[in-house]
Formats: structure tokens, C-alpha cells, sequence
């Protein structure tokens, strides 16, 4: 086994100079096969950050980033096709019906939460976009290929193998960039429909008039803003997790074992993408819902019954 080891740390060592100098394997004093036993033989489990696999200029262009373009070329795709069947087709049929149904069921989904046409119609597109952007993407992280088809390249002595594809959202900055959406969206329509002093007079009120009032409006404030973490590690932790446990069930017992965990980890982007447009949706409805309107609202709602005269 000892002597194993050292072939192995022996051919991974000639294989880096020999590709720092240009020359083979062979030439180096260690035969091919050695070389790809060594490379081949460890398991390389899936890292924490996305891997860059070319530029353009100075702009990495990382597998991750790759991955989240082919899903947008997807969806354009899809939505191109619909709307060109929905102008020449008066009757719906086949693939128009398939997304006229998943359309008006998101629609009624939504509503449901909301509870006013006016603001699932004003809420529904970002809303019906960002689930079907985190469903597709997951789903095409777990394509054959994705994630295992690469090239080898050298760091700290070591061949790992750098994918060409990978989930896109197994990047922190993936889950950054949509939590980042959501937040700032927020405070857009909370603005939108309370005006700009209703809707920030919620966080900064008079101390002298209600410091509770006060002490709490910053709280939510500061919980504003910190839904960009809790958004971004949820999603990010939950996608990440599935890559590693496929990579490693696949490792260890390849072909038939990993098909249920595909299946479980189908659900968990389906649900995913469910529960980040859904909170989404509610911070919305509750950003563009102003205390003032509650407490007038819960007023009417109590108010004394007349009391009948009586004789």
C-alpha cells in the first residue's frame, strides 16, 4: 500500500513538471498509465465556489454563470414558442396548453396569498420569473454531464478535474444576485404603493412621540437588508448539499443507487423555487402594506354593533 502511495504522489509530482516544462509524461521518467491511474483513482468532491472556464476579455465567464445562461436561452425559448402559438392558434392544444396551465396556476397560487387581482397582477411577473428561473436552472444541474464533464488542470500538486457545467446556483453569488433582486424590488413597490414618506415612515419613527415604535422600526429595517443573507445561504445550502450527495453516492455506487436521489433532489429544486417565490411574494405584499392601514383596517373590522332600542 506504502508503495502504491509513493507511485502515486511520484506520478502526480513528474505529471506537474512535466506539464510546466512542456515535455511528456515519458520523457519525464513515469509511464502514461501512471499518471491517469494517480489522476483518476481519488475522489475530488465538488468545491464550495465556481470555477472559471474561460474569459471574454477580462470578464471570467465561470460554469456556474454558464449553466444560468443556458437556462435563460431556455426559458426565451419556451416563452418565444408560446407566444408565436398563441398568435396563430385561437384554440389552445398541446404545448400552449401545457403553459397556459402552469401560468394560471402559479396566477391562482399567488392570489391566494395576496388576496387583490391588483397586486397579484403587479407581483406576478417577478415573482412567476424568479420560480421558474430557480426550478429550470436546478433541474439542469442535474443533466448527465453537468458537473463531471471538464477538463483536468493542476493546483498545489494535485490534478482536479474544473467542470465545464455546474449547478448555478452551488455559487453564492448566484443565490446573492436573486436574494439581492427581491430585496430591492421590495422596497420599489413599497414605495410604489405607500409613496416614498408612508412607506420609509414605517422604520423611522418619532422617539419622543413612541420609542417603542421607534426601537422596532429600525429592527425591521435592519431585518430588511438581512433577508439577502438568509435568502442567499437557504437556496445556496440546500442546491449544494444535493451536488455533493449525488457526487458522492455516484462515487460510491454508480448507475443505480443515485437514481432515487435524483428523484429527491428533482423535489428539492421544485420546492426550492416554490419557497423562494413564494417569500418573495410575501415580502412584497407586506412591504407595500402600510401599519396605518392595518391598525384602520383592524379597526373596522371591530367596530360596536349598533345596539337596538328596545321597549
Amino acid at each position: 500500500m506504502n508503495t502504491l502511495i509513493a507511485q502515486s504522489e511520484h506520478a502526480e509530482s513528474v505529471n506537474l513538471a512535466a506539464q510546466q516544462t512542456g515535455t511528456a509524461p515519458s520523457e519525464a521518467g513515469v509511464e502514461p498509465g501512471a499518471v491517469e491511474h494517480a489522476s483518476g483513482s481519488t475522489f475530488t468532491p465538488p468545491t464550495i465556489f465556481s470555477e472559471t472556464v474561460g474569459h471574454v476579455g477580462s470578464f471570467e465567464i465561470r460554469n456556474t454563470l454558464l449553466m444560468s445562461w443556458i437556462a435563460v436561452l431556455f426559458l426565451c425559448v419556451v416563452a418565444w414558442r408560446f407566444s408565436k402559438n398563441y398568435a396563430e392558434s385561437l384554440v389552445p392544444s398541446g404545448f400552449q396548453n401545457l403553459i397556459e396551465t402552469i401560468i394560471d396556476g402559479m396566477y391562482d397560487f399567488f392570489h391566494s396569498v395576496t388576496q387583490d387581482h391588483k397586486q397579484t397582477k403587479q407581483f406576478f411577473g417577478i415573482c412567476a420569473t424568479i420560480f421558474l428561473f430557480i426550478v429550470i436552472s436546478n433541474w439542469f444541474g442535474l443533466l448527465p454531464g453537468v458537473g463531471s464533464i471538464g477538463y483536468w488542470h493542476v493546483e498545489e500538486g494535485h490534478q482536479v478535474l474544473i467542470p465545464l457545467l455546474r449547478s448555478a446556483y452551488s455559487d453564492v453569488n448566484m443565490t446573492m444576485a436573486i436574494a439581492f433582486i427581491s430585496v430591492v424590488m421590495t422596497q420599489v413597490y413599497g414605495m410604489t404603493n405607500l409613496k416614498f414618506g408612508g412607506y420609509w415612515g414605517k422604520f423611522f419613527v418619532n422617539p419622543f412621540r413612541d420609542p417603542i415604535g421607534a426601537g422596532v422600526g429600525i429592527l425591521e429595517l435592519v431585518s430588511e437588508f438581512s433577508k439577502i443573507i438568509s435568502f442567499s445561504f437557504r437556496l445556496y445550502g440546500n442546491i449544494f448539499a444535493g451536488e455533493v450527495l449525488l457526487a458522492v453516492i455516484g462515487f460510491l455506487v454508480p448507475y443505480i443507487a443515485p437514481l432515487p436521489f435524483y428523484g429527491l433532489e428533482l423535489f428539492v429544486g421544485l420546492v426550492q423555487g416554490l419557497v423562494f417565490a413564494l417569500l418573495t411574494l410575501v415580502f412584497f405584499k407586506m412591504g407595500s402594506t402600510g401599519h396605518a392601514h392595518d391598525d384602520g383596517a383592524h379597526g373596522e373590522g371591530h367596530a360596536p354593533e349598533p345596539q337596538h332600542a328596545t321597549n
